[in-house]
C-alpha cells in the first residue's frame, strides 16, 4: 500500500472488533453470519465493519452461490505467518487480545 492507502487501513484497524474479525478471516473465508456467530456480535455491526475494512483494501469478497465469503487480501498476508503487511508497517494478528 502507498502512504494514503495505508492511512485508511490504519484507521480501519483502529477498532477492536475489526481486529477480531481480521484475525478470523486471516485463517479462513467466512460469511457475515459465520463471523457474527463466532464472535458473538450483531450481524448488522459485522456488515458495517466488513464494509469499512473492504473499502480500506484489507478484505476481498468471493461470491459462492448466494453467499459472500470474506477473506484478508492475499497480497497483505506476510510469509512470516499471522502477520498483516501493509507496507508502511506490520501487524502480528496472533498477538492481539481475543
Amino acid at each position: 500500500m502507498n502512504g494514503l492507502a495505508c492511512i485508511g487501513a490504519l484507521k480501519a484497524l483502529g477498532e477492536e472488533s475489526r481486529l477480531r474479525i481480521l484475525r478470523l478471516l486471516y485463517q479462513q473465508r467466512l460469511s457475515v453470519t459465520q463471523i457474527a456467530e463466532q464472535l458473538n456480535l450483531p450481524q448488522p455491526n459485522v456488515s458495517k465493519h466488513l464494509r469499512v475494512m473492504r473499502e480500506a483494501g484489507l478484505l476481498e469478497i468471493e461470491k459462492c452461490g448466494q453467499l459472500r465469503l470474506y477473506t484478508v487480501t492475499p497480497k497483505l498476508k506476510s510469509e512470516a505467518g499471522h502477520t498483516l503487511d501493509l507496507g508502511c508497517c506490520t501487524f502480528r494478528l496472533d498477538k492481539l487480545p481475543k
